[in-house]
């Protein structure tokens, strides 16, 4: 039974480039500053069994890379799903890009019954 033991949230943006990978990647790695525990070794699991689900909420869902967001977790087996959230705020002068805001949910969950037990 897989079981979800942690959610965390982060928040990120791209001020002037109009990035939404960038963006999202910072809010992921905000996510991740958010926490220090060390779920697998509190349970006895190996940090390759973490089954990581990353949800991705920008403006332009198609104009992020996923395959960047899972390269900033070192391990795990890492799903991302990006949707239709965030923000595009307008630069006040009108000129210009949008600085882009990205939202983040990162839940990170465990096969609880092991295999080798």
């Amino acid at each position: 039974m897989t079981q979800t033991l942690m959610v965390e949230f982060g928040m990120g943006s791209s001020l002037r480039r109009a990035d939404y990978t960038q963006a999202a990647e910072r809010a992921v790695r905000d996510a991740l500053w958010h926490n220090s525990i060390n779920l697998a070794e509190l349970f006895g699991f190996d940090k390759s069994a973490m089954k990581i689900r990353l949800d991705v909420g920008v403006q332009q869902p198609d104009q992020v890379d996923a395959d960047v967001l899972r390269a900033v977790f070192p391990y795990g087996d890492v799903t991302v799903n990006v949707q239709r959230g965030g923000l595009d705020v307008p630069r006040p002068d009108g000129d210009g890009n949008p600085t882009i805001m990205a939202n983040v949910a990162l839940s990170v969950s465990f096969d609880m019954e092991r295999a080798d037990v």
